[in-house]
C-alpha cells in the first residue's frame, strides 16, 4: 500500500476517539471555542476516511508537541534601546585627556571605558556621552580641573552619581537623582576641583533637537492654520453683521427723514386750510 492511499483509508471509532481528545484539549485551553468545537466535534464524528479527518485538527498541536512560548514583553526596538551601546566590551580606544592651557574634546561616537580620567589647568575640557558606547553598564569619569573647568555631557535616561569634591570650586550636582531608564548606563563622576568646576549638563542628541524642531514647527503651523481659519470665519460674520447693521440703519434714517418731512408737509398744509377758512368767514360775516 502506498503513503497515496492511506488518506482514502476508512477510520476506526479509536481514530475519531483521538481526534475528539485533541479537540477537546484544545477547547480547554481556549485555543477553540464552544461553537468551533461543537461544529469539529460534529465532523469528527461524521467522517469515514483519514482525509477527512485531517483537516479537523490541521491547525491544532497534537498531543505531546510543545509549542513556541509567545512572550507578552514588549521587544524594543533595534537601534533605540541601550543593548546596542551598553556593554560592549575590549579595551576603550580612549581612556585619558589632558588640557594644560589648552582644551580637549571626546564627542561624537566613541567609546567610554569603564575608568575615563581627565585633567584640566587652566584650560578646559568636554566629556561628550550622547552619542557614545558604553564599554560597561556603570562607568567612572575621574576629572581634576583646576583654575580650569571639565564638562560632561549625558544623553537622556542615563542616570548620573556624582562623588567629586570641590575646595573654592565646585561639582555640578543638578542632574544627580534623575532616575535612569531600564538598560542605560550609570555614569560617576568623581575627582577634585580646585578654584575651578566640573560642570554635569544632560542634553538631547542631534536627531532628538531634529525631532523636536520639527513637533514644534508642526504644533505652530497647526495653530496658525486653526487662527486663519477662525479669523476669517470671524472677518465674514463681522462684515457681514456691519453690513447689515449699516443698512438697517441707513433704511431707518431715510424712513425716518420721509416722515418726518411727510409729517411737516401734511402739518403746514393743514394750518394754511384753516386759515384761509378763518378768512372767508371772516368776511362773510
Amino acid at each position: 500500500m502506498t503513503d497515496d492511499a492511506v488518506p482514502d483509508l476508512r477510520a476506526s471509532d479509536a481514530d475519531r476517539e483521538r481526534v475528539a481528545a485533541v479537540l477537546r484539549d484544545a477547547v480547554a485551553e481556549g485555543r477553540l471555542d464552544m461553537e468551533e468545537f461543537e461544529e469539529r466535534l460534529d465532523a469528527t464524528y461524521k467522517a469515514r476516511t483519514y482525509r477527512e479527518l485531517e483537516p479537523i485538527t490541521r491547525d491544532l498541536p497534537a498531543p505531546g508537541v510543545s509549542v513556541p512560548v509567545v512572550s507578552l514583553m514588549k521587544s524594543p526596538e533595534p537601534g533605540d534601546d541601550w543593548s546596542s551601546r551598553v556593554g560592549v566590551g575590549g579595551d576603550a580606544p580612549s581612556t585619558w585627556a589632558v588640557a594644560v592651557m589648552s582644551g580637549f574634546q571626546r564627542k561624537g561616537r566613541w567609546t567610554a571605558p569603564r575608568k575615563f580620567n581627565c585633567f584640566a589647568f587652566w584650560g578646559g575640557g568636554e566629556i561628550d556621552l550622547r552619542e557614545a558606547d558604553f564599554a560597561d553598564r556603570e562607568i567612572m569619569i575621574n576629572a581634576v580641573a583646576i583654575m580650569g573647568g571639565i564638562d560632561v555631557i549625558v544623553p537622556q535616561g542615563v542616570e548620573v552619581v556624582v562623588r567629586g569634591i570641590g575646595v573654592m570650586g565646585g561639582f555640578d550636582h543638578r542632574e544627580e537623582g534623575v532616575p535612569g531608564e531600564p538598560g542605560a548606563p550609570r555614569v560617576i563622576v568623581s575627582g577634585f576641583a580646585f578654584w575651578g568646576g566640573v560642570g554635569i549638563k544632560r542634553k538631547l542628541t542631534r536627531a532628538e533637537k531634529q525631532q523636536f524642531r520639527e513637533e514644534r514647527r508642526r504644533e505652530k503651523l497647526e495653530r496658525r492654520a486653526n487662527r486663519r481659519g477662525e479669523g476669517t470665519g470671524g472677518d465674514a460674520d463681522h462684515h457681514e453683521l456691519g453690513a447689515s447693521s449699516s443698512g438697517q440703519a441707513a433704511l431707518g434714517h431715510d424712513h425716518g427723514g420721509f416722515g418726518h418731512g411727510s409729517f411737516g408737509f401734511e402739518s403746514s398744509h393743514g394750518r394754511r386750510a384753516e386759515e384761509q377758512g378763518e378768512r372767508r368767514r371772516d368776511r362773510d360775516r
